[in-house]
């Protein structure tokens, strides 16, 4: 697999130079820019831009220059809060301010909670005293050890202009192809949210799903992330570092996930993270591995009274979906059954209020056919774009644009005095103690409770109701606290989701 270079869709990026006082920061900024060493230069620069063609990226760098007195502190941490990246200096010939990096510079950064790459730069490395060698990897090994946060170390010097622009492409690569989310530097290995993207993309190049990625599709693999194809002898090659260094990484039927894992944590340890970001950007991710959002074009401009539902394919596929991973054909998931749907997701999605505990469920915890449907319904009303970009994430492959339809207004629906909605939202209000939450628990079949417990979340029950003449509907019931229900009814557009609304009283 060939390298190849795509950022992020940025217009440029921003390096904020930062360091204690005369450790170069003025005269590298100077010499990357002219290449050249200055004679002089002014106590703090101006803003300096390299242009697009400077490095391979095509990306314009915007430096910053700042200075460390007491009196620019103010604007040094403005400056900082708006970094995408941040060199961070030291000068090669002061022990003194190697130290300061430890007790003030990165302990400042974290507190100040900047949340930038920071690349460590020993500047006047042609000062430093010869009959004094140190070793980089020595001195920064512990530091970035404590400072995850810390992408690259390296020495340079403005005089002789050793390694000055290699300073800017390691900040510049740290903003457009960034380590932290695709590696665990301490673990040295991938992180979890980096292996389900690649999972994702392993299924969609297994296009016959057979459990591996054959010679063909790793061609075709290579033609649309890099716009080139591999050489017989190239795939050949591949699969043989893989085959080396991994059991089960490739077997007769070509790459397998494993084997596709392991020569994306290659690239990384390698350095070659432009490849890996590559492919990903190529499928649609974004810096924190989710989909972009040019691709989740769900319908969201709508009237309060509107809402956004899953069209009949949507529903199909999910059925689809369902029995897929039913192995054991009981009508219901298993919580591993139900794990391994959302496994090519970034996360599950259901684990977490408020859509945890929200449908029917079996004595045992698996979740029915009825309460998978329900929580997709829930999801989508709730929040479109995030339905949408968890069924791409599942695999729905057709255009986005048909797995959702926005309804009609409800006050149409009032004048006409009938609907075409599939799925209806009621709001339960009632004092304390009335039996909401049973009411919704009762609603998904679960044992009335004697132990009361104040609600103080959002909380929701949903489930397929059976219309006359056989036709389903879905319910969503949605408890008010008591203590919420003055704050809902003051917004006309909180109640316009409202179909039904519901009073209880404890009789």
């Amino acid at each position: 697999m060939a390298g190849g270079s795509v950022a992020a869709g940025r217009s440029g990026v921003r390096v904020v130079v930062v360091g204690d006082r005369g450790t170069g920061k003025s005269s590298l900024i100077s010499a990357v820019a002219s290449d050249s060493f200055p004679e002089y230069v002014s106590p703090v620069l101006p803003p300096t831009r390299l242009p697009a063609d400077f490095f391979p990226d095509r990306i314009p760098v915007t430096i910053v220059d700042t200075s460390s007195s007491v009196e620019s502190r103010g604007k040094l941490v403005e400056e900082l809060k708006r970094a995408d990246a941040v060199v961070l200096t030291y000068a090669c010939d002061d022990s003194l301010t190697l130290t300061r990096l430890n007790t003030f510079w990165l302990p400042e950064l974290r507190r100040l909670e900047i949340k930038a790459s920071v690349i460590v730069v020993g500047c006047k490395l042609d000062l430093r005293d010869e009959r004094q060698p140190m070793s980089l990897e020595q001195v920064m090994g512990p530091i970035m050890q404590q400072y995850r946060e810390i992408e690259t170390c390296i020495e340079c010097s403005a005089a002789t202009l050793i390694q000055v622009p290699d300073v800017f492409y390691y900040a510049q690569k740290a903003v457009l192809h960034p380590t932290a989310p695709l590696f665990d530097q301490e673990r040295q290995c991938l992180k979890p949210r980096c292996i389900r993207a690649l999972k994702r993309i392993f299924v969609l190049c297994d296009h016959d799903m057979d459990g591996a990625i054959s010679d063909s599709e790793l061609n075709e693999f290579q033609v649309k992330c890099f716009n080139a194809p591999l050489q017989p002898a190239e795939i050949v090659g591949v699969k043989r570092v893989v085959e080396e260094r991994i059991q089960g990484g490739v077997n007769d039927l070509g790459l397998t996930l494993e084997g596709f894992l392991f020569l994306h944590a290659l690239f990384i340890e390698k350095g070659r993270l432009e490849t890996t970001w590559a492919v990903l950007r190529k499928f649609g991710y974004d810096d924190h591995l989710k989909l972009r959002d040019d691709i989740l074009q769900a319908p969201t401009k709508h009237a309060p009274d509107q809402s956004v539902e899953l069209t009949s394919e949507a529903v199909e596929f999910l059925r689809g979906i369902f029995r897929l991973y039913d192995l054991d054909n009981d009508g219901s998931l298993q919580p591993a059954e139900l794990d391994n749907v959302f496994v090519t997701a970034p996360e599950s999605p259901w684990g977490e209020a408020p859509y945890a505990n929200a449908a029917e469920t079996t004595a045992q915890g698996s979740i029915t056919l009825n309460g998978f449907l329900s929580e997709w319904a829930l999801m989508t009303a709730l929040n479109p774009t995030y339905s949408l970009a968890n069924l791409i994430y599942i695999g729905y492959g057709r255009d986005a644009a048909s797995a959702l339809r926005l309804t009609r207004r409800g006050s149409v629906d009032h004048k006409k005095q009938q609907t075409e909605r599939n799925v209806f939202r009621c709001f339960v209000f009632g004092p304390q103690k009335a039996g909401k939450s049973a009411l919704l628990n009762s609603f998904l079949g679960r044992p009335f409770s004697n132990n009361y417990s104040p609600t103080t979340a959002e909380c929701y029950a949903t489930n397929v109701v059976e219309q006359l003449r056989g036709t389903q509907k879905t319910l969503i019931l949605q408890e008010i606290p008591e203590d919420g229900v003055k704050k809902f009814l003051s917004s006309r557009e909180s109640l316009a989701a409202c179909n039904v609304a519901l009073f209880v009283f404890d009789r």
